[in-house]
């Protein structure tokens, strides 16, 4: 009865006034408990557009052609109920009162601030969550449009398992039940899943969850108004059943945010959504309306508004002179398109010759991008890397109580930044991760699946050491960097071009050509370093082992003989080594003696 409840408030947007409720066990046609606000109540007269399109804007169209809801004596601008009113369910009754799409059980409030759902004894404590059930294709069946929106219900098949089970049944008692139910039907694996989904529709699910489906490429959403009941159904195809009150908007799927696909593309039947609830919150409302909502349920007015903040893009920013001064580039156009490379692919590749500064550009770069060096996480290939050094595989560690070595799980820099950057708060922070020689890898073996998130970056993939459901956050962006003196590009495989863009640094164009005249021109220094450069690359026919200006760029080589010494050291030697074989004299043709002469 609604006696055993308290008075619940709930407070209108823009500052108006409260209007007061009472809960009740009574249960409506599809199972949600019923609603009661008596005469008197404020309404809003305002509805915000969206919300036109709803079940709940026609009942309060309805109230007002039968006089049930008109305009306020006391309050200007305001309307009032004339009598008592019953409700379908919580949600229903605030929605039509604020004019707004309204979470009853979180809206609804006691005298001393506490949601309707903290006094409903059947539900599980915690916060509202989201939850994906799929219902498109039951043994061949699209329930979501036979019965789903038409009887405002989300089922769930279990036609094997027993008659009795109750709302809040414990995990291990479902898995007893389904090994028992379902013994000679499934594999260990399918049962170990349908306990799990068994469990988040019977006993996590609670009224005033989010629940979500696809149908015919498009998403719809609703709101959980009841308990979960077991119920015969038509040849026993969905015998667990939610009532729900749907939106009359359905998504594109092609439209829906990129981590929402992500999650979307999990392959179970029940799906937490909890981590893009935000994302799923916003879907079809303005900032205008999230805005007004949150003021309904009394959010701290001092605190962003999550669905807004989720609605957050990654945003690179431009390219400034001062960092096109820094990196000695010639032009911050140059700067700006690989800037817009990054913003379109999410993946880039810089690559050259030797001593053409990739890596220090990637490094510079992405902390300009991202905002600072927390964002950056470096790492270099080699022919010995692999996936369990990259993304997640098993490695001895030892326990520091026992001291003994036991193989664990360990997370590589891939999975550690992709966890960093998916995390809330930071979703709209760019963060980049930095593959240092990237093409001296078994790229292949290196990537593994993950060559299909890179193209797919709306899929998720499932892990095959954790187990865990994998996708790339938006607002990770990888650079390599490719010695092509080391492996010619020619050799990275179709797949990696397919997925990367390549951006070349060669002594032959800038910014690289001229990087060496200017940083000597900055340290005051004689241009002559810069001409012999130019002088040795023009002798050199083949692009790849031209020689970069960065091992000229360092203090030591302007002290006394120590153009000389670096010359000997650093740069003839890599030119001894592409002609090895060809009995080139090498001094003869690449010596700075020569190299002057020519210049006299």
């Amino acid at each position: 009865m609604a006696a055993e409840y308290p008075e619940f408030w709930l407070q209108l947007p823009n500052g108006g006034p409260r209007a007061r409720g009472l809960q009740t066990d009574e249960f409506g046609t599809n199972g949600s408990r019923k609603f009661i606000v008596g005469p008197g109540q404020p309404v809003r007269a305002r509805v915000v557009p969206s919300f036109r399109k709803s079940a709940a804007y026609r009942l309060r169209e309805e109230l007002v052609v039968q006089g049930r809801i008109r305009q306020s004596a006391t309050r200007p601008d305001w309307l009032e109920t004339t009598e008592t009113i019953t409700f379908n369910s919580s949600s229903e009754a605030a929605s039509v009162l604020a004019g707004c799409a309204l979470n009853g059980w979180r809206s609804w409030r006691s005298a001393d601030e506490r949601p309707l759902r903290d006094f409903m004894s059947e539900v599980w404590p915690g916060p509202n969550r989201s939850w994906l059930v799929r219902g498109s294709n039951v043994t061949g069946l699209d329930l979501v449009q036979r019965l789903w929106l038409p009887e405002g219900r989300v089922t769930l098949p279990a036609s094997r398992l027993r008659q009795g089970v109750r709302q809040g049944t414990s995990k291990d008692e479902l898995r007893t039940l389904v090994q028992e139910d379902y013994e000679s039907t499934t594999t260990y694996s399918q049962k170990q899943q349908l306990a799990e989904e068994l469990h988040a529709f019977l006993s996590r699910m609670k009224p005033g969850d989010t629940v979500c489906t696809i149908s015919g490429g498009h998403l719809y959403k609703g709101e959980i108004t009841g308990e979960a009941q077991q119920t015969e159904s038509e040849d026993g195809r969905s015998n667990l059943r939610r009532p729900v009150e749907w939106q009359p908007t359905r998504f594109p799927y092609d439209d829906l945010p990129e981590e929402l696909q992500q999650k979307l593309s999990i392959q179970h039947d029940v799906i937490d959504l909890s981590s893009v609830q935000a994302l799923i919150e916003g879907l079809g409302r303005s900032d205008e309306e999230l805005a007004e909502e949150a003021e309904a349920i009394a959010r701290d007015p001092s605190g962003e508004i999550p669905a807004l903040v989720a609605r957050r893009e990654p945003e690179l920013p431009d390219p400034t002179e001062e960092l096109a001064s820094e990196l000695l580039v010639h032009d911050t156009e140059w700067l700006r398109e690989v800037r817009d490379l990054l913003a379109d692919e999410r993946q880039l590749v810089l690559y050259g010759p030797p001593g053409t500064g990739k890596t220090y550009l990637a490094l510079k770069l992405a902390e300009f991008l991202g905002g600072g060096p927390e964002q950056v996480k470096l790492v270099q290939f080699h022919p010995s890397y692999a996936y369990e050094d990259f993304v997640e595989g098993f490695r001895p560690k030892e326990d520091p109580n026992t001291k003994e070595v036991a193989f664990r799980m360990n997370a590589g820099p891939l999975r550690e930044l992709a966890d960093l950057a998916g995390r809330e708060g930071n979703r709209h922070i760019p963060h980049f991760l930095i593959i240092d020689e990237i093409n001296r890898a078994n790229l292949a073996k290196v990537f593994g699946e993950l060559y299909f998130l890179l193209e797919y970056r709306n899929k998720s993939v499932q892990l095959p050491y954790s187990g865990d459901d994998f996708a790339l956050p938006p607002n990770l962006y990888v650079i390599g960097t490719m010695n092509t003196a080391d492996r010619s590009i020619a050799l990275v495989d179709a797949a990696m071009r397919r997925r990367f863009a390549f951006v070349e640094l060669s002594p032959r164009t800038e910014p690289t050509s001229g990087l060496l005249r200017r940083w000597l021109a900055r340290e005051g220094k004689d241009a002559e370093p810069a001409d012999l450069l130019d002088v040795l690359n023009s002798r050199i026919d083949d692009a790849d082992f031209r020689i970069g200006p960065s091992y000229l760029m360092k203090k030591g080589v302007y002290r006394e003989g120590g153009l000389e010494r670096t010359w000997r050291t650093k740069i003839l030697p890599l030119l001894e080594e592409h002609h090895y074989g060809e009995g080139i004299d090498i001094e003869k043709r690449y010596g700075l003696a020569a190299l002057r002469e020519s210049l006299g």
